[in-house]
């Protein structure tokens, strides 16, 4: 700590140019201060960890192949701790995660892909709207998957004390995934945060979810079609998908009624229900006709806008506990619908 303070008060007069400099500077230092303090050595702590491997299953050349040259990355750890304040607005985050760039590649991708879709579908129960929408907004229909080792990644959050408890798991789980074949450690790339494939699946997620549909005995989320569209398919079914509905939908809400008191609640109501208490869709029609339960969902910094959500909302939330996120999925699927 006395290097950082010594260091520090050299370069208190630098210019204002050189300030981000300084805090990448002093961030690593502190990092490095952080690994040297709290914890063992990186290379005792993984020969503690190769240990508990072995003990699970995971053989020693698997494991010895997939630490090969691995350590600590600033990088994740600077990621990991500079997470970005959620600001956006509804309308900001809708108008950058669905563009009219995407909105226009899902469609081509929907033709491009509909043979298989369409099998998928109808394994899973998935409409085939919804599986592009999900892919499509993860990694921009296969482009950014990431481009960290997972192994590597997962090993400087596992190592770190933060959320050591839960990426140690998922560090064995992608060990796992190795030891059975589905991919080389070499090639298991993801998220800083050990996302992974064209689906962004973590490691236990991979190992519950994950669909080897091509049958060629590896399920392969980073480059089989087959595999990523039958894994996002298998997920959503395996969390109570229902192909005979769809998300929700835009409503107007008048202020007779505390909408957000309702949403934060999370009160269910049948569609005569919301329509008594004066709800209609966001174009002024009246709501359907069938009596579905739903809720009423009024995100923060929500634009004014309001939606009735179904159970496929709530299944989308199972994916990513996020309501701009799963408005945003649900939205880029009517696009794609609208295009049909």
């Amino acid at each position: 700590m006395k290097i950082i303070s010594t260091f520090y008060d050299n370069m208190r007069g630098i210019c204002a140019r050189g300030a981000n400099f300084l805090f990448s500077i002093v961030f690593l230092l502190h990092a490095h201060t952080a690994f040297a303090d709290s914890h063992q050595s990186f290379t005792a702590w993984q020969a503690e960890l190769r240990t508990e491997a072995l003990s699970k299953g995971i053989s020693a050349d698997t494991f010895d192949t997939a630490f090969v040259g691995v350590a600590p990355i600033a990088r994740v750890l600077e990621l990991d701790r500079s997470q970005p304040e959620f600001t956006l607005t509804l309308d900001s985050y809708l108008n950058k995660v669905v563009s009219a760039t995407r909105v226009k590649r899902a469609r081509q991708k929907l033709v491009e892909h509909r043979a298989i879709l369409k099998e998928v579908s109808e394994k899973f129960g998935v409409q085939p709207r919804f599986i592009v929408a999900l892919w499509g907004i993860e990694t921009n229909f296969g482009q950014h998957t990431g481009g960290f080792s997972v192994i590597a990644a997962l090993s400087t959050l596992a190592y770190d004390g933060r959320r050591s408890a839960y990426f140690r798991k998922e560090l064995l789980n992608a060990l796992q995934i190795i030891e059975e074949g589905h991919i080389k450690s070499g090639d298991m790339k993801g998220s800083w945060a050990g996302a992974m494939g064209q689906s962004q699946f973590m490691p236990s997620s991979f190992l519950s979810y994950a669909f080897d549909y091509n049958g060629d005995g590896r399920r392969d989320i980073w480059q089989t079609q087959h595999d990523v569209f039958a894994s996002i398919a298998n997920y959503l079914s395996s969390v109570g998908w229902r192909d005979d509905l769809t998300w929700g939908r835009r409503v107007f809400v008048p202020d007779t009624i505390d909408g957000k008191k309702l949403s934060d609640a999370k009160t269910k109501k049948t569609m005569n229900e919301w329509r008594a208490l004066g709800l209609k869709n966001a174009d002024g029609e009246a709501l359907p006709k069938r009596n579905l339960t739903s809720r009423l969902v009024v995100p923060s910094r929500n634009d004014g806008k309001a939606y009735i959500a179904y159970a496929n909302y709530d299944n989308i939330l199972k994916w990513n506990r996020s309501n701009f996120f799963a408005i945003a999925v649900g939205t880029l699927a009517d696009m794609i619908e609208q295009a049909e």
